[in-house]
C-alpha cells in the first residue's frame, strides 16, 4: 500500500550515522539542508525564524570538536516550532505586536536536543495564537502544503510537518493539544507523535504575552498540551520522544501478532469522510490479513459523546484561561473542578479498555488536507461526504487521545482523494499512558505490514 513520499533525503538518526562515519561533516549536513530550504522555502514558507549563521558557527565548532560523549543526534540540523524560545531569537506567536519579543534562554526542550546534539537552523511557522488547521499569520506569511500548494499543512505545527515533509530537515519538534501534531502528520503524510501528557517538558513555550512581563517564570506545563516531534521515520520519533522525556520511558515490545487492537472509525458528531475511510479500512484489511487480531468494537469504550464535550469545555476554558467565552459566560471554579473528575474518570475507563487491549486505532482527523481559508477552520466548516459539518466537531478525532492523556503515534498509511486532490492519509495508534515508545514501536510494525 504506497503513500505518497516527497524526498528521499537521510532521517535524523541516519544523518548522524554517516556523519560519526565520515561520509559528510557536520558543516557538510547543515550546508545542505539550508541549501534545501531556500530551494524550497519560496513555494512552502515553513520556515518562519531562521538561524542560519549561528547555526553554520556552531557545526564548524563540532566538526573540530567531534562528539561529546552520548549524543544520538550529533550534527543532525533540525527546526523546532516558533512558539519554543530559542535564545535570541524571535517568539512571537503570529503577532505583529509581539515582534519585539526575544528568547533571553533556551527552552528545556531545545537545551536537551543540542545536549543530544542537535543544529537548530530556525523556528518553524504557525497560525497566530497556535489555534487552527492552517498555519498561516500576517508576520510569517502562509505555510503551504508540500504534497499540494493550494492546500493546508495542517496545524498548529503546520511549518513542522511541511518541513520534514519536504526533505528541508529530517525532524522536528511541535505542540499539540487540538491535534497540532497528528493532523500536520496526518495532512502531510510524515510521522508525528503526541506523547503522554507532562512527559516533555514545555517550560520556554509561554506566551509572548506572558512571557514579556518582568520576572515571569511559567511554574507548570498547561492542562491537555503537549510537545512531540515530527518525523519521516519511527526509529527517529522514538529517539526524539526519549531525548525530550522528562522521565526514563521503558519499552516493553511486543509482536503486532500478539497484539490484541480496537479501531475505533465511528464518533458521535464527527463522521469521517470517504477520503479517510477507504485507506483506513484498507489499512485496518491488510493488518487482518496478516493476521492481526482486530476488534470494531467493544463495550469498554467510554461514552465518547460525553468525552468530546468535557474535552472542548476543558481545552477552551484553558485556552482563554478563564476569560468569559464569547456569550459572556465565565466557567467557576466548581466548574473546572468537575471537568478534571470528568477527565480523571475518562482516564479511568480507558485505562480499563487497555486492560483489554494493547492499542486503539483511529482517524487522526475527519478529512485530508483542506484548502486554504481566510479565516480560521474553526469559525468555518469543513465538507465531509457532500455535507457541511462544523468544524469544531472535526476536533473529536484529537480529543480522544488528548482528553485522557494518552500518547497517540500518526503514521502515513496511503493516500485518498479528497475534493478533487489526491492527498496522504494518517492513522493514530493510540496506547497506555507512559507507553509512548509502545505506541511508536506498533505504529512501525504497521507500517512495514502495509509498506514492506
Amino acid at each position: 500500500m504506497a503513500y505518497p513520499q516527497l524526498t528521499d533525503k537521510r532521517g535524523a538518526l541516519e544523518t548522524a550515522a554517516a556523519i560519526r562515519a565520515g561520509e559528510m561533516s557536520v558543516a557538510e549536513a547543515v550546508d545542505a539542508a539550508i541549501t534545501r530550504i531556500e530551494h524550497f522555502d519560496a513555494e512552502i514558507d515553513a520556515l518562519a525564524v531562521p538561524d542560519f549563521e549561528r547555526a553554520a558557527a556552531t557545526a564548524k565548532a563540532m566538526d573540530a570538536s567531534g562528539p561529546k560523549g552520548d549524543q544520538p543526534l550529533f550534527g543532525v540540523p533540525m527546526t523546532v516550532k516558533e512558539s519554543f524560545d530559542v535564545a535570541g531569537l524571535q517568539s512571537c506567536w503570529g503577532h505583529q505586536a509581539h515582534t519585539d519579543y526575544t528568547a533571553k534562554r533556551d527552552s528545556d526542550l531545545v537545551r536537551r536536543l543540542k545536549a543530544a546534539g542537535a543544529i537548530i537552523l530556525g523556528k518553524t511557522n504557525v497560525p497566530v495564537d497556535l489555534t487552527d488547521w492552517q498555519s498561516f499569520n500576517p508576520v510569517y506569511g502562509r505555510t503551504n502544503n508540500p504534497h499540494n500548494t493550494a492546500r493546508s499543512p495542517g496545524g498548529s505545527s503546520g511549518g513542522s510537518a511541511a518541513a520534514v515533509a519536504s526533505g528541508m530537515v529530517p525532524c522536528d519538534f511541535g505542540t499539540d493539544i487540538g491535534g497540532s501534531v497528528r493532523v500536520p502528520a496526518h495532512f502531510c503524510g510524515v510521522w508525528g507523535h503526541k506523547s503522554t501528557w507532562g512527559l516533555v517538558s514545555k517550560q520556554g513555550h509561554d506566551h509572548p504575552q506572558m512571557a514579556k512581563a518582568d520576572g515571569f517564570v511559567a511554574a507548570h506545563d498547561g492542562v491537555l498540551s503537549i510537545a512531540g516531534p515530527l518525523a519521516r521515520n519511527a526509529e527517529d520519533l522514538a529517539i526524539l520522544t526519549q531525548i525530550g522525556a522528562q522521565i526514563p520511558l521503558t519499552r516493553s515490545p511486543k509482536p503486532l501478532s500478539e497484539c490484541r487492537l480496537l479501531a475505533i472509525t465511528e464518533y458521535p458528531g464527527s463522521p469521517i469522510d470517504a477520503s479517510v475511510a477507504e485507506p483506513t479500512e484498507a489499512a485496518i484489511d491488510a493488518l487482518i490479513a496478516a493476521g492481526i487480531t482486530v476488534d470494531r468494537v467493544s463495550a469498554l469504550v467510554p461514552d465518547l459523546e460525553a468525552q468530546q464535550g468535557a474535552y472542548l469545555r476543558m481545552m477552551n476554558t484553558a485556552m482563554a484561561r478563564g476569560a468569559p467565552s464569547p456569550s459572556g459566560d465565565r466557567a467557576t471554579a466548581s466548574d473546572w473542578f468537575d471537568l478534571l473528575d470528568a477527565q480523571a474518570a475518562n482516564a479511568f475507563e480507558w485505562a480499563r479498555l487497555f486492560d483489554e487491549y494493547d492499542f486503539v486505532l483511529a482517524p487522526p482527523a475527519p478529512v485530508l488536507a483542506i484548502a486554504h481559508l481566510d479565516d480560521t477552520v474553526f469559525k468555518s466548516t469543513i465538507r465531509v461526504n457532500g455535507q457541511d459539518l462544523r468544524a469544531g466537531a472535526g476536533l473529536a478525532w484529537a480529543g480522544i487521545a488528548t482528553f485522557p492523556n494518552l500518547p497517540a503515534t500518526v503514521l502515513p498509511i496511503g493516500s485518498g482523494n479528497y475534493e478533487g486532490a489526491q492527498l496522504p492519509c494518517g492513522m493514530q495508534v493510540m496506547g497506555p499512558q507512559w507507553r509512548d515508545l509502545d505506541c511508536i514501536d506498533a505504529a512501525a510494525q504497521i507500517g512495514k505490514i502495509l509498506h514492506g
